[in-house]
């Protein structure tokens, strides 16, 4: 454990798949002096805390997954929640308090806390006095045995998806309180063949090009989602014919079917949720929920019915995923406060005027996806960080600022092109709108597109402040021009580390 005077270079914080990858993108730019910092006591992020019957990745696993095994573990803290950070103006450094009481310093902070781990539970009228067990999906009680229960679930987003149908081949009766049906397609699932993984294993090319292809075709519905809505029609026609095919009964149909576009919420894929359904002892109830006793809950109509275990499948916070943390920049001036006055806004959903050296990564705002997976997105960023770092090391400065016009003019042009795309239009809520309706989520177009915009970090979007402490590393004014001319990657190869950092061999890969 580090003491809490140390100074590192950077600090990460979480482990899931962007903060992995952005560790990975600093040590091949030759910055090592990287601290992790993961409130639990394993990695995984997202994937770590959702265990729930049923649970799985509704993206093709080609195109979701990270390529390489290196020896990252030895820069990750674990068991260090981060509550805050607080930027220093005089020493131009991060201070990043923790639950535990630990404070790291580093002069670049990359929080990549995520969006997918904090659940978000309605606050329903005497849900306190309920006197059997109740938990979100993503906090799941396997301690709490199924079998035999009535157990009711509010909500219907992915992860009720999955487990709706696990659990009810176990209970005595299962009450799905639905608000808003969900759009869930066919799923074309199943394993990959000894043979073809084995060909893919003599072939890598073949399997890039198979990857590339696929990837493809998940980014063609980017126009649909963000240019032609009325092209998802025959989408939404498909589905109905799934639903009819599924269930049978046109009452339970009608109530399965949505009345906004397919998109406006995230699109879902299952071959067993809508039979699971039409099972005798499961109840599909769409008066909301009015009140919860100690062993029943009472709908929108009255209805009482006995319940003895809530499951919560109500998804997270999303557009306010780091309301809870107190990341003080510029002025005294916290993020929450500053994106209450004016709305979530960033410059390509990483950095935040008037808070230095600090980036967001996925799920930052106006970078989600809903046609595609997020890892080309992480790549990017990751990419984007590691190249701005050490953009700032060549030119012998302290650190950056993202000025407050491009920052206006970037998201001006976000939410202008977000408002021709199916989030809002569809008719819906979602996660992806704030409380005032606003998409401040989802990316604008298709992933190729953000990676054009992130490729090469411009300095002449950021005040470069400061100057290096340690001087004696600066580089010569010849080398800087190189470096922000040709970017980070050039310059890398002959230099192979930052001001602040040394060297380190690599290990023997593992799998962290």
């Amino acid at each position: 454990m580090s003491a809490p005077e140390t100074t590192h270079e950077v600090v990460v914080v979480g482990s899931g798949f962007a903060e992995l990858g952005q560790l990975l993108a600093l040590c091949r730019a030759g910055i090592t002096d990287v601290v992790l910092l993961e409130k639990a006591d394993a990695p995984g992020g997202t994937w770590r805390d959702n265990t729930h019957p049923g649970c799985a990745c509704d993206i093709p696993s080609h195109t979701y997954s990270l390529s390489d095994d290196h020896d990252l573990r030895r820069h990750v803290r674990f068991g260090q929640e981060m509550t805050g950070a607080t930027w220093d103006e005089q020493d131009r450094t991060w201070t990043v308090h923790t639950r535990g009481g630990t404070t790291w310093r580093a002069r670049f902070l990359v929080a990549g806390t995520g969006a997918l781990h904090r659940p978000h539970v309605p606050d329903l009228p005497g849900a306190d006095t309920f006197a059997g067990p109740a938990f979100h999906s993503a906090q799941w009680d396997h301690d709490v045995d199924l079998r035999g229960q009535r157990v009711a679930v509010i909500g219907t987003g992915a992860s009720a998806v999955q487990f709706v149908p696990e659990i009810a081949e176990v209970a005595a009766e299962v009450q799905l309180y639905q608000r808003t049906p969900a759009w869930v397609l066919p799923k074309n699932d199943g394993p990959l063949s000894a043979r073809r993984r084995a060909f893919f294993a003599r072939h890598p090319r073949a399997h890039r090009a198979y990857r590339a292809a696929m990837s493809a075709a998940l980014e063609s519905r980017a126009v649909a989602f963000h240019l032609h809505p009325k092209a998802l029609k025959p989408v939404e026609a498909l589905v109905a014919r799934h639903i009819a095919r599924s269930v049978g009964d046109p009452d339970l149909a009608a109530k399965l079917t949505p009345d906004h576009s397919i998109g406006g919420k995230r699109v879902l894929v299952s071959n067993d949720y809508y039979p699971a359904l039409a099972r005798p002892d499961v109840e599909v109830v769409t008066g909301g929920v009015r009140e919860v006793r100690p062993h029943a809950i009472v709908d929108g109509d009255g209805t009482e019915r006995e319940v003895d275990v809530i499951v919560h499948g109500t998804g997270f916070h999303v557009t306010d995923a780091l309301d809870g943390l107190e990341i003080v920049g510029r002025g005294g001036r916290t993020l929450r406060e500053v994106w209450a006055e004016h709305g979530m806004a960033t410059h390509l959903g990483m950095t935040v005027s008037d808070f230095p050296n600090l980036f967001l990564l996925l799920l930052g705002p106006d970078t989600g996806l809903g046609h595609n997976p997020v890892v080309f997105m992480i790549e990017c960023q990751t990419r984007y960080v590691a190249q701005a770092i050490t953009t700032v090391h060549a030119t012998g400065m302290g650190g950056f600022d993202v000025r407050a016009e491009v920052q206006q003019r970037s998201n001006a042009a976000v939410q202008r092109r977000l408002r021709r795309g199916i989030w809002t239009r569809g008719g819906c809520t979602s996660l992806y709108l704030d409380a005032a309706g606003v998409d401040r989520t989802t990316w604008p177009g298709s992933t190729v597109r953000y990676w054009w915009r992130t490729r090469r970090f411009e300095p002449a979007d950021f005040e470069l402040f400061g100057r290096a402490a340690d001087a004696a590393a600066t580089p010569t004014p010849e080398e800087a021009s190189e470096a922000e001319t040709e970017g980070a990657d050039s310059y890398d190869e002959r230099r192979r580390m930052s001001p602040s950092c040394t060297t380190e061999a690599t290990s023997t890969p593992s799998r962290v």
